[in-house]
């Protein structure tokens, strides 16, 4: 079959192994299984998105609402942007692969930081555009060395903050003069699907930035605070002009039914929201506390998980799933030392430093 060197020089996503894959490998017990790879809520599914869903089962013989209208609306009500603002994704994946074909084609180019999430350049070759990787400084986002490498034909820029897989957060007055440099003609994706761990003085007005910069998009995610990483939802902040581009690509009922309710609901969910960054808080404590015990190096973290510096990640990685602890390896990130660890409950959190140093310390 004929097609674009291109689409074949694709390495696909590889997402965190599955409980049940483990499972049958290593001939193990699900439920003495441990995921902590994929930076998912320990604490599962908002009470009210539960109920919320548990209330439209008898309408999914029916297509959802393809304008998203009850979500869009309380969305528009917590940020105060207008419906015309709103781009819903299956997942804030989609958003990203939306805002790539939207602006980019194989004459153009699009720029993202070293050690940033692995979606950027995968949506950018997708479409045959060039991808510019800007070096990283401390593993985070140089917003200096990002602007040097914006080219003419450059039409997006995605900037993680929180990043993953490290954890680095961009403060309000960099990425504020970062946007204020950048030519009006490149996009900037803001990629924020961390943000609701953050404490409140860390917090980037980003929304409020949309009416000073019309080439600033704000991604968010209900899969990880809000704890729908199951039903694929998120969505988009842009000015009307931007978000009209990206509904124009955006395929019809492109977020199903119960994600649309769930979402809508979890957005209300203030205590589950609240309840999931204490304890993500805690965890990363509990872990902090860990890793300066067993002497490990590791990349201070603003998300629900944390890079370590464990040496031969990949086989440290192998004897953590042997012990029936899932992890993620990130040497496709460039950082073949390290794993990133997501924040679970207190006993998985305790559960997999115990075996990471039974791994490290046979």
């Amino acid at each position: 079959m004929i097609t674009p060197d291109h689409i074949r020089a694709i390495a696909p996503y590889q997402p965190g192994k599955p409980i049940s894959e483990l499972a049958r490998e290593m001939g193990l017990d699900e439920r003495d299984i441990v995921k902590l790879a994929s930076n998912e809520n320990p604490l599962g599914v908002s009470p009210k998105a539960r109920a919320a869903i548990a209330g439209c089962l008898d309408e999914l013989a029916l297509y959802p609402d393809g304008n998203g209208f009850e979500l869009k609306s309380a969305i528009a009500r917590k940020y105060d942007v207008g419906l015309d603002q709103i781009v819903l994704g299956n997942g804030s994946n989609d958003v990203l692969e939306l805002a790539a074909r939207a602006l980019l084609t194989p004459a153009s180019s699009a720029v993202y930081a070293q050690h940033a999430f692995a979606v950027y350049p995968l949506v950018t070759q997708a479409i045959g555009a060039t991808g510019i990787e800007a070096k990283a400084k401390n593993y985070g986002h140089d917003l200096g060395a990002m602007l040097a490498a914006i080219r003419p034909d450059t039409r997006i820029v995605f900037i993680a903050n929180p990043n993953n897989p490290t954890g680095t957060l961009l403060g309000a007055e960099e990425l504020h003069g970062f946007l204020g440099k950048v030519s009006p003609e490149v996009l900037v994706v803001l990629d924020e699907a961390y943000v609701e761990f953050l404490p409140e003085d860390k917090l980037t007005p980003s929304v409020a930035w949309l009416q000073e910069f019309p080439n600033l998009l704000v991604s968010r995610t209900f899969s990880k605070a809000y704890g729908l990483a199951g039903l694929r939802v998120g969505f988009a902040l842009a000015r009307p002009e931007v978000a009209d581009l990206l509904n124009r690509v955006r395929q019809p009922f492109n977020v199903n039914s119960l994600a649309l309710k769930a979402a809508a609901a979890a957005l209300d969910d203030h205590a589950f929201l609240a309840e999931s960054k204490r304890m993500n808080d805690a965890g990363m404590a509990q872990f902090i506390a860990g890793f300066q015990h067993l002497g490990l190096d590791y990349i201070p973290s603003w998300g629900n998980f944390l890079a370590v510096k464990v040496g031969e990640a990949g086989k440290v990685f192998q004897g953590l799933l042997k012990k029936g602890v899932i992890v993620r390896p990130v040497v496709n990130y460039g950082m073949p030392e390290y794993l990133r660890i997501s924040i679970g409950l207190p006993e998985q959190n305790a559960r997999c430093l115990a075996a990471l140093q039974e791994v490290l310390n046979p």
